[in-house]
């Protein structure tokens, strides 16, 4: 199952439909993980591309409390997202626990529009950073996930 990771599109997904023509020359994308900011970017790229979505609405849709939506793969379960009530600002602890509390062996999460792709206690955290408006001295980018029933393999993807 190929996953394509987004986050924090801000209105515009020009990009992201780039990045999807992209990957999907050399390989089938079976689904879209959208980490928030802004859903209806989310529910338009999963109409656009013809992709089943996972997403979460983040802190510009007003969401001001926790929302996780959970991705069954052949690899485990992913909990997605946006972040910011796990202040991922200032640390990932917050998104271990979160993956312990969903049993999931994956977090994909947004909010600091800068890519993060490592393993912390065992758990994989994933963020995209932002292909419209990347922070932190990174490029535009997203990212694609690999799961088989073997391995979950993550990668960012630079614009």
């Amino acid at each position: 199952m190929n996953i394509l990771v987004v986050s924090d599109t801000h209105a515009a997904i020009d990009r992201a439909e780039e990045m999807y023509r992209r990957l999907s020359e050399g390989m089938t994308i079976d689904a879209l993980i959208h980490c928030g900011d802004h859903y209806t970017d989310a529910l338009k790229l999963g109409e656009r591309l013809g992709l089943p979505v996972t997403c979460v609405h983040g802190n510009c849709d007003g969401q001001m409390t926790r929302e996780v939506q959970v991705l069954e793969t052949p690899a485990g379960r992913i909990a997605v997202t946006h972040g910011h009530t796990e202040n991922v600002k200032w640390h990932l602890q917050n998104l271990c626990y979160l993956a312990e509390e969903y049993n999931c062996r994956c977090v994909c999460f947004g909010h600091t529009h800068v890519p993060v792709n490592e393993t912390v206690a065992g758990i994989h955290l994933l963020n995209p950073g932002s292909l419209t408006n990347p922070r932190g001295g990174s490029k535009p980018s997203c990212a694609l996930i690999v799961a088989t029933e073997k391995n979950l393999t993550a990668t960012i993807v630079n614009y």
